[in-house]
């Protein structure tokens, strides 16, 4: 191994998505983790099959519509979008919108049964085929069904039979046009529909396939692919789920579907029935140590060796970056799913590979870092540009910040912002309020909601934010992109020390008397003395304030800074050193005023410090003598 370490030009960790790393990538070889959703979709325990983009949704189809990958037959169908087009444009006269898409999807499925029952019936079963499949391989023939034309061709004929009531029953004993005067369109559809279905129950009830031979299995994808944000593809959608699992029940255990669904989708999708959807669900649902799992097996694959654990993260890559355990930092800050994962460790991969280096450092993950982030905040706005257009415009509110916001300075944000995204989204301006858009970037996992020591992002069984919650952090995967460097945007202290104006003009000091130098000297061991105190009881303050936990340590940070230069320049000073003592203090007592300004501007307002450090910037200046320059004290 310790030869493979170095071979970083070597290193693949497969391709974004699993059609093409099918045909080029790792997926030919042995690299698909078996997760919970595919094991249940695989036992057809689960029907639905949800997740967000890049969650691995097409690569459970994928893995189930290869040879060997489940143990009977099964069928993909993935729409375009011509076929989208021409299910939208699907309309029957007297049935909803959901209804008319259903029976299309209903056609396309029971044309496919019939197609694989006759084929099926000839290879598996040896003998004379029974009449019903015999009536079922004439109906093809009539219809034009059997050859291999594609799903347009085959919704297209699907839509000119149904719309007409013309479909080609004769098969069936149908001998005309299915109609009744006085009957709607819808429900002339209906019969004709009904007619072929019960030709394909038969079919399956007279080879008595079930207990002999696993169902004929359905697969939906990419449904991505067709979906906008009008009515025409909600009732798409919601007509394919319909006839889902009206096919599963009617065809008695004959066939069983498994559609792959974009969790912004679904989730978008109101019905009466969808309660009736629930027991099929399964969201897919990534870890860390899931996503270590996938990493480990593509760096194998690619290696082609017997590659650790811990020779992965210690020696193709650095143990840690900043401090952190490599993997820690590298799957915390991407969304936890595998093609979110697969590109930052490319990312890495490339980087050192352009480098020449044998194996990734730790500069290599971190300028990946920001490679990745900028690709996925981009890649963020595009995954939802067909539900929420303006969320691009939402990162605006954020840039050049930092990472934690409270309700009340997102909604002083948005407020400044609201006329011009009202008045670019006319049609939004109902999802753009401070609530709203709350709702919005903590749904696509932009923001996280402060949950007592933990902070949660969307996914599992975690619940929206709620009214009284107040602190959000915006995902690490987002943050070098927006320039968030800190938890929030806190002023750093900086003073460079200067020598004093007097002595500067002539040494005026030298002419004093020596009492008049001691009590100067004096006087200034007592401002520093006033601001090392007045940084104490800021740090002790601290410890009992409300901040969050983050923002507490910057600003603990920024004070200690403020004492160490203090310390610095009182030692200075106590040298010999002659200094501008007044303007120091005045200089750290700006400080504390700006950072307290700024942590209420940031909705931190929080007594027991932005108070606290306008109290002690305020007697820091009476300290120094206000605009004079002198003490209140002083002689």
């Amino acid at each position: 191994m310790g030869q493979q370490v170095g071979l970083v030009s070597q290193l693949f960790f497969g391709r974004d998505d699993a059609e093409t790393d099918l045909k080029d990538g790792l997926l030919r070889g042995a690299v698909f983790r078996p997760n919970y959703a595919y094991k249940a979709a695989l036992q057809g325990r689960k029907s639905l099959i949800i997740g967000r983009k890049g969650s691995g949704k097409s690569a459970i189809c994928r893995q189930l519509a290869t040879l060997g990958g489940h143990s009977g037959s099964s069928i993909l169908i993935t729409p375009d979008d011509a076929t989208g087009d021409e299910i939208r444009r699907f309309e029957l006269q007297g049935v909803t919108a959901d209804t008319a898409k259903s029976m299309i999807w209903r056609y396309v499925f029971a044309v496919h049964a019939a197609r694989h029952l006759v084929t099926h019936a000839r290879v598996a079963h040896g003998r004379r085929l029974p009449e019903s499949v015999r009536t079922l391989r004439s109906f093809l023939k009539d219809s034009g069904e059997q050859g291999e034309a594609g799903l347009y061709d085959r919704l297209r004929r699907g839509v000119r039979g149904l719309q007409s009531a013309n479909l080609s029953l004769k098969a069936f004993g149908v001998e005309a046009a299915f109609g009744v005067n006085g009957t709607s369109e819808g429900a002339r559809a209906g019969h004709q529909l009904g007619v072929l279905e019960d030709g394909v129950a038969a079919s399956f009830r007279e080879l008595d396939c079930e207990g002999k031979h696993p169902p004929l299995l359905f697969l939906v994808d990419q449904l991505e692919e067709v979906w906008t944000a009008g009515p025409e593809s909600h009732a798409l959608v919601t007509g394919l789920l319909l006839a889902a699992k009206y096919a599963t029940g009617y065809y008695h255990g004959g066939v069983r579907t498994a559609l792959f669904l974009r969790s912004d989708i679904y989730d978008a999708l109101n019905f009466g029935d969808a309660d009736k959807f629930h027991s099929d669900e399964i969201r897919i649902e990534w870890t860390a140590e899931g996503l270590e799992d996938v990493a480990l097996a593509r760096a194998k694959a690619s290696l082609g060796s017997g590659l650790t654990r811990e020779q992965l993260w210690g020696g193709v890559f650095p143990a840690s970056v900043y401090g952190e355990p490599v993997a820690e930092y590298l799957f915390r800050r991407s969304l936890p799913r595998p093609r979110d994962a697969i590109q930052f460790l490319n990312a890495c991969q490339s980087v050192a590979d352009e480098r020449g280096g044998p194996s990734i450092t730790e500069a290599d993950v971190v300028g990946a870092t920001e490679q990745f982030s900028r690709w996925k905040l981009d890649d963020l706005a595009k995954e939802y540009m067909v539900n929420h257009p303006f969320l691009r415009s939402l990162f605006a509110l954020f840039e050049n910040t930092g990472y934690i916001v409270m309700r009340s300075a997102l909604a002083d944000r948005f407020e400044a912002h609201r006329e011009a995204l009202h008045r670019a989204f006319p049609a939004y301006t109902e999802s753009l309020t401070p609530q709203s858009i709350i709702d919005v970037l903590y749904g696509t996992s932009f923001l996280g909601v402060r949950r007592g020591s933990d902070v949660v992002y969307a996914g599992g069984t975690h619940t929206p934010p709620l009214p009284g919650e107040h602190e959000f952090h915006v995902h690490p995967c987002f943050r070098p992109a927006l320039n968030l460097l800190a938890s929030v945007d806190v002023p750093a202290f900086q003073y460079t020390l200067t020598r004093n104006s007097i002595v500067g003009h002539g040494g005026l000091l030298n002419i004093i008397s020596g009492s008049d130098v001691g009590l100067a000297v004096d006087r200034d061991r007592r401002l520093f003395d006033d601001l090392v105190g007045a940084c104490e009881r800021l740090l002790r303050q601290l410890g009992r304030s409300g901040l969050p936990a983050a923002i507490g340590n910057d600003v603990h940070a920024q004070i200690g800074r403020v004492m160490a230069a203090a310390g610095t320049a009182r030692r200075g000073r106590d040298e010999g050193e002659e200094l501008d003592v007044d303007a120091h203090v005045l200089a750290a007592s700006n400080y504390f005023d700006n950072l307290a300004a700024e942590l209420a501007r940031n909705g931190f307002a929080d007594r027991y410090v932005t108070l606290r450090l306008a109290d002690e910037a305020r007697v820091l200046v009476r300290a120094v003598g206000g605009g004079t320059g002198r003490s209140d004290s002083s002689p």
